[in-house]
């Protein structure tokens, strides 16, 4: 039976299973360790590492966030991992490990497996938005990943917030519509440090119906909404996906669906209504299409 080490690299964490199977496959063993930020040779000890730990897997297949050169496996830029710019990670891994490795920017990774067998089958032209620390964002045309010119396609998070900004991190709108910064803002609004607000403590004082955190949600939906407004504009998809941690909440879903009805009552009548769903397979989104990414080798 093949087994193949799927890895998500997120800002803050590492995410790692062991995927099982042919034609149906098993995500087996998830764990996560903190994201290495001292240097490129610790990063890349590091995912040996966990290749090293798992048994018999015979290859490697990374989700990681920025701008990937997926056919050479080039990290080209990412954000808080730019220590890894310019390298060429598969042909590294693979020569510490000695099996295939595949590179594929994360968001791309999550629309991959929601075209194949999630919450966009049928589909033929989406976008599907990934929130974690930052943004990520994958756009689908004709059932095909959209990479780009320069392979920046979907890189909502560097969008900038108004006409005036710079290019400084609190300019870009991924600092503002992650999942880590709706937790901060939850965080100043408790009185309480960053450190100490989780995300299962907002979305129980959610369930509780605390006033101050539901208006937190839903200046944090109202974000959203806008932004997913302006991409129908531009891409006119027909649907588009959530995911990230935060996609299992109904409540965020929710939020962002009554944001999305009060901007379009108040937009022209012949200007469609952005369709909005979860992703299926929400956190396990990344692993599964690095999977399917590394199938398509």
């Amino acid at each position: 039976m093949r087994k193949i080490l799927t890895i998500d690299v997120g800002g803050t964490f590492i995410k790692y299973a062991l995927v099982t199977g042919i034609r149906s496959f098993k995500i087996g063993g998830k764990n996560k360790i903190p994201t290495p930020k001292k240097d490129h040779e610790t990063f890349m000890d590091t995912l040996t590492e966990i290749f090293n730990a798992c048994d018999e897997a015979e290859g490697i297949a990374i989700a990681m966030p920025g701008l990937i050169d997926t056919e050479r496996g080039v990290c080209i830029s990412s954000g808080a991992l730019n220590f890894s710019n310019g390298h060429c990670i598969a042909e590294e891994l693979q020569m510490k490990c000695g099996v295939p490795v595949t590179v594929e920017n994360d968001a791309n990774c999550a629309a991959l497996a929601e075209i194949r067998s999630g919450s966009l089958v049928g589909v033929k032209d989406a976008i599907v938005l990934v929130f974690g620390t930052a943004v990520g964002g994958a756009i689908i045309r004709n059932r095909e990943l959209y990479r780009g010119a320069h392979f920046c396609a979907g890189e909502v998070s560097y969008t900038l917030k108004s006409m005036d900004a710079d290019f400084r991190e609190e300019n870009f709108y991924g600092l503002n519509i992650g999942a880590l910064a709706f937790q901060k803002n939850c965080a100043k609004v408790l009185d309480m440090p960053e450190e100490d607000v989780t995300g299962e403590m907002v979305f129980q004082l959610i369930e509780e119906n605390d006033d101050d955190i539901l208006d937190a949600l839903y200046k944090f939906a109202h974000g959203v909404a806008v932004k997913i407004f302006n991409l129908q504009m531009i891409c006119d998809p027909e649907r588009f996906a959530l995911g990230g941690g935060i996609s299992e909440q109904q409540s965020f879903i929710d939020a962002v669906q009554d944001q999305l009805d009060e901007l379009c009552a108040k937009a022209p009548d012949f200007l469609p209504r952005p369709e909005v769903v979860a992703c299926k397979y929400h956190n396990d989104a990344n692993l599964l299409g690095a999977l399917y990414r590394y199938l398509k080798k």
